[in-house]
C-alpha cells in the first residue's frame, strides 16, 4: 500500500482552534520532558559518569579527580545533567508534536520537502555530538592537562570542579551538535530562495573565514578544538553545495515536465475546438 500525504486540511479552523491545538501540543511536549527528566534524574549519576569518561581517559590511569567547592554544587550538577539528558530523550516526541502542529498547514509537496530536513536534524546533531565526545574532548582534555607541572617552585595540578566540567562538556556537545546542522540551514535557505548555490560558491573564501571565526568563538580557547570543528564544517558546506546542485537539477526536470504536461493539456483542449 503506497504512503500518501494529503494536501491542506479541508476545514479552515479559526485562530482560537489553532491556539487550543498549540496548547495541547505544548502540554504534551512538557509532559514528555518532565517524564524524561524524572527518569534521567534517577540515573543522573550514571549519566554524569558517561560524561566524565573523556576526562578519565585524558588523565593517566588511576589519577585525576573531580571536586566541588560548594556544598550544593554536586546536587545541582545532577539536576543539570538530568535536564540535559531529558531534552535529548524527549526530543523525538517534541519533534513529533511540532510536526503534528504544522503539517496540516502544508501542501503534500511542502511536506515531502520538509520531512528530510526534520529527519536529518537529529542525525546530524548526533554526528556532531559524537565527534565532540569521542575525539575532540579527549584530545582537548589531554592538551589542557599538559599544563600540569611546576611553576615558580610550586606544583600546579588540575583539579576540575564538577560544575565547571559539566558546563565545558555541554559547551562542546552543543557547539558541535548545532554546528553540524549547517547543511539543514543552507538547504532551507536555498529552498526558500534566499540563497542559491552560485552565490555560496562565489562567497566560499569569506565563508571559510567565517567558519573559523565561529569555531573560535563557540569552542573552548584552544586551537585543536577550533580546527576539529572548522574542518568538518567546511566539508559539510561543500557537501551542501553538491546537494543544492542535485536538488536544482531535480527541480528543473520537474518544472520542465510540468511545462510539457501543461502544453500537452492545452493542445488537447485546442484540438477539438479546431476540428
Amino acid at each position: 500500500m503506497a504512503f500518501k500525504l494529503k494536501d491542506l486540511d479541508d476545514t479552515q479552523a479559526p485562530l482560537l482552534d489553532h491556539l487550543i491545538e498549540l496548547r495541547k501540543r505544548l502540554v504534551r511536549s512538557v509532559i514528555a520532558l518532565a517524564i524524561a527528566f524524572g527518569v534521567c534524574l534517577y540515573f543522573a549519576e550514571d549519566i554524569f559518569g558517561l560524561l566524565v569518561r573523556p576526562l578519565t581517559m585524558a588523565f593517566p590511569e588511576g589519577e585525576g579527580r573531580l571536586i566541588f567547592t560548594r556544598l550544593y554544587e554536586a546536587f545541582f550538577v545532577e539536576v543539570k545533567v538530568a535536564l540535559f539528558a531529558a531534552f535529548f530523550l524527549s526530543f523525538p516526541i517534541i519533534a513529533n508534536q511540532l510536526w503534528a502542529f504544522i503539517a496540516p498547514g502544508l501542501y503534500a509537496r511542502e511536506k515531502k520537502a520538509f520531512l528530510p530536513f526534520l529527519l536529518a536534524t537529529p542525525v546530524l546533531f548526533i554526528m556532531g555530538a559524537s565527534l565532540a565526545y569521542f575525539i575532540v574532548m579527549p584530545t582537548a582534555f589531554k592538551w589542557f592537562l599538559g599544563f600540569e607541572g611546576s611553576a615558580g617552585g610550586l606544583q600546579s595540578e588540575a583539579l576540575p570542579a564538577m560544575g565547571d566540567y559539566l558546563d565545558l562538556v555541554m559547551q562542546f556537545i552543543l557547539a558541535f551538535g548545532i554546528s553540524f546542522l549547517l547543511p539543514v540551514l543552507l538547504m532551507l535557505l536555498n529552498r526558500a530562495g534566499i540563497v542559491d548555490r552560485k552565490q555560496l560558491a562565489a562567497a566560499r573564501r569569506y565563508i571559510i573565514v567565517a567558519v573559523f571565526a565561529v569555531a573560535a568563538i563557540i569552542t573552548p580557547p584552544d586551537v585543536i578544538s577550533q580546527i576539529l570543528l572548522a574542518t568538518p564544517l567546511l566539508l559539510l558546506f561543500e557537501g551542501s553545495l553538491i546537494l543544492m546542485y542535485l536538488s536544482e537539477r531535480k527541480r528543473a526536470k520537474e518544472d520542465a515536465a510540468e511545462d510539457d504536461e501543461d502544453e500537452n493539456r492545452a493542445e488537447a483542449v485546442k484540438a477539438p475546438n479546431e476540428g
